[in-house]
């Protein structure tokens, strides 16, 4: 450990030096960007603006608080003809010069922001402090007075378009008397009339009809302002006209229509005419559902782009688009809705190989899909797969290895299926109800295990796209062990009777009846990568069990087996109640460097029916995506540790976890990027149990319960996913009191040091 330190440390000091030569490198004439920064004369007023986001030219790069690629460049020489210079020339990075172009952009660019935001007299000083062939450049920025807005006139004609702005306006509108002149705000209003128009039927109307004419008084730094509303001018022939509103007329929907030449067939249905090539391939009912626009009322904006976004996600349509028609000399316009159809069917086959500590074996799966099974975009998925793996070292089970084979279908229709939802909310939802079959078969060395999962579930996205819910109205797992071999019983259950509960509830069937909702939001949108950016990403969920039937087995007096548990069919049902709440958030310092932050609380609670929880509901802490200096579930509950291999991994669990993180994240070259991290956290249970001693929660001493963890990782961005390499060593082992409760101050490499290999990031 200590050679590795003194090897990093070494490392670091030669790069240290050799970048400080820079001025060797620096040609006559140019000078060394060493430092840029912003002053401004007016703190207060300048306030809360992001002036390094118009720095055009910036320093050197830096790994965490060094430039280090800097360093790597200056180590290659001047000897281009060798290959270890090209190498490292490549790795590294040039000094960067100081560009008297890039810096006059960015002096205007910075004084045109400040104009926008009402700062007309605003002006930006470049003041430079040179030391030999080394600058240091400051961008100093003054401001001046900020101007405000006396009066809003509006130059409006048409006097449909006034009444309806002036209705519109007291609660809508960016502008009021008396608020700062803003030339951002002038354009907010723009789109907010445009958009405003558009969905009042005003289908020829665009933002370009929309100017704004400021005038600014003598001496003062109040301005007044006339909104101004032109004429539709059809074409450069035609004389200026009264913008009009128009009205949806007939819609037409053409499926498969693609060439003009070939005959077509057609119907009629609920009123609308379907023109189709070939085969029929979609239930006319497919196409009504997913349209927004309506017959005969005004052209809507919104309700145009509502149906191109709810076609689109449709997986049976390789194409769609919605045009529409204005008829001659009449406010009418007819919709032709077009699609086409993708390749309904396909087939695909993964094989993978897997290595559980230390035991190697394969696995291997093929996969049936239809995208519109029923004529209606149903998708319907069914899969199969098989695993085997070699198992070794495990005392008493010579010559027996690790064999699974599951199969699971799922049918996912479009829309929200379920009793009174009203069609026009069910419409506005990016939403898709599912039912989902799943059986899968277990053989280990030490027992066999079954286990059938039937789901009706309901996904959706908000009209906004920022959160995504999952609502789970029924899931039902049933757990069956038909077999566990005599070894197994006498070294783990028999021999310890009921004393560990944890590991005797889980080797008994068992029937779980799920109800749950779960929820996302991504303050950047459902479906954007946030790495890098100021985000805020949060997840929720909340689920319980065993509620309905618990009451149901009270009203009918059922039957309870030998630990006091009611019965359905014979087998004992979980009741529990389970919360979990993450919050994240990114914070982009510049384009190379960034941070993130992750806080995260879950609470399981058994109750009535249980008094353990599930095994599969359980808490784990450490690993990838938990407190990187433990390895994966080896951490917890509590101080809980134990010498007993066999069994930790049932006892390391608990009901309650808590867990932080925060990482300085870096971009170091070509698609590799750094982090420095630290952790923390743990698990503890709510109930007190015999074999996990200390582990469980108790508000006066959790927090001295915490683990910390701290560590380096390198993530290799990939076009589809991120490999993630973390390594983690521990600070604070809550396991262990006196000296190995800090390992930090003496760290044992091989007991303190966890390496993880993951896909994607840890949040």
């Amino acid at each position: 450990m200590k050679r590795i330190l003194r090897n990093i440390l070494g490392f670091c000091a030669v790069v240290f030096l050799v970048s400080c030569s820079v001025s060797n490198y620096i040609p006559d004439g140019e000078y060394y960007l060493k430092e840029v920064s912003v002053s401004t004369d007016d703190k207060v007023a300048t306030k809360g603006y992001n002036f390094s986001s118009y720095i055009l030219q910036v320093p050197n790069s830096k790994w965490f608080i060094a430039k280090v690629p800097l360093g790597i460049y200056m180590l290659s020489g001047n000897d281009t003809t060798k290959w270890r210079c090209r190498l490292l020339r490549k790795l590294g990075e040039a000094p960067h010069l100081y560009d008297s172009i890039a810096a006059s952009n960015t002096e205007e660019a910075m004084e045109q922001m400040l104009v926008n935001e009402g700062y007309l007299k605003a002006n930006v000083v470049q003041e430079k402090t040179l030391k030999g062939k080394k600058m240091k450049l400051n961008y100093h920025v003054k401001p001046g007075k900020c101007y405000f807005i006396r009066n809003i006139h509006r130059n409006i004609d048409n006097e449909e378009i006034r009444n309806l702005l002036v209705s519109n306006d007291t609660l809508t509108s960016y502008l009021r008397e008396g608020m700062p002149f803003n030339v951002n705000k002038l354009n907010e209003e723009r789109t907010r009339i445009n958009t405003l128009l558009r969905n009042n039927g005003y289908f020829h109307f665009v933002k370009d009809h929309i100017t704004f004419y400021a005038d600014t008084l003598e001496g003062s730094t109040m301005v007044d302002i006339t909104l101004n509303i032109s004429k539709y001018v059809p074409d450069g022939r035609s004389l200026p006209e009264d913008h009009r509103r128009y009205y949806v007329g007939d819609i037409t929907y053409l499926t498969d229509y693609t060439n003009l030449d070939q005959p077509a067939d057609s119907f009629y249905h609920d009123g609308y005419k379907f023109i189709f090539q070939g085969k029929r391939r979609f239930r006319p009912g497919l196409l009504q559902s997913n349209t927004t626009i309506i017959k005969n009322e005004l052209y809507s904006e919104n309700k145009y782009r509502q149906t191109l976004t709810n076609l689109s996600r449709l997986s049976a349509f390789s194409f769609s688009n919605v045009r529409f028609a204005q008829r001659t000399a009449s406010d009418t316009l007819d919709a032709f809705v077009i699609v086409n159809h993708a390749q309904p069917k396909s087939i695909s086959f993964e094989v993978e190989g897997t290595n559980s500590a230390g035991d190697l074996g394969a696995a291997t799966s093929a996969s049936y899909q239809h995208k519109n099974l029923f004529r209606g975009s149903e998708t319907f998925l069914f899969k199969i797969r098989g695993a085997y793996e070699a198992i070794t070292g495990l005392d008493g089970y010579e010559g027996h290895n690790y064999f699974e084979v599951g199969a699971e279908s799922r049918l996912a229709f479009p829309g929200f299926y379920f009793p009174f939802i009203p069609p026009q909310f069910a419409k506005r939802l990016k939403a898709t109800s599912e039912i989902a079959l799943q059986y899968n078969l277990q053989d280990r060395p030490e027992f066999k295990r079954r286990v059938l999962t039937a789901a009706w579930r309901y996904r959706w996205t908000n009209p906004k796209q920022r959160m995504s819910s999952k609502f789970d109205l029924l899931e039902i797992n049933y757990v069956h062990m038909p077999w566990i071999s005599k070894t197994f019983k006498e070294q783990y259950l028999d021999s310890i009777g009921r004393s560990n509960a944890i590991l005797a509830y889980n080797y008994e069937n068992l029937l779980i009846t799920k109800l749950g909702y779960s929820f996302t939001y991504n303050s950047l949108g459902t479906t954007t990568a946030t790495y890098g950016k100021n985000a805020i990403v949060i997840h929720g969920n909340i689920e319980t069990s065993g509620n309905v039937l618990n009451a149901w087995s009270h009203l009918t007096k059922a039957s309870k087996n030998k630990d006091d548990q009611y019965k359905v069919f014979d087998i004992a049902f979980a009741q529990y109640v389970k919360g979990d709440l993450d919050f994240s958030k990114s914070i982009r310092i510049d384009n190379r460097n960034s941070m993130a932050f992750r806080a995260g609380i879950g609470v399981a609670y058994p109750y009535g029916n249980s008094y353990v929880l599930p095994f599969e509901k359980r808490y784990f802490a450490g690993g990838a995506n938990s407190v990187r200096g433990w390895s994966v579930r080896s951490l917890g509950p509590g101080t809980y540790n134990s010498d007993d291999k066999g069994i930790n991994f049932i006892n390391q669990s608990g009901d309650i976890k808590l867990d932080a993180s925060i990482e300085y994240r870096t971009f170091l070259f070509w698609k590799i990027n750094g982090a420095v991290f630290v952790d923390a956290g743990n698990i503890w249970t709510i109930h007190e149990y015999r074999d996990q001693p200390g582990g469980c929660f108790y508000f006066g001493k959790f927090y001295k319960q915490i683990a910390v963890s701290y560590g380096l990782g390198l993530r290799m961005a990939l076009d589809f996913f991120t490999l993630r390499f973390d390594g983690g060593f521990k600070a604070i082992d809550p396991a262990y009191t006196g000296r190995r409760h800090y390992p930090i101050s003496h760290h044992n490499l091989r007991r303190d040091f966890a390496f993880h290999f993951a896909v994607g990031l840890p949040f």
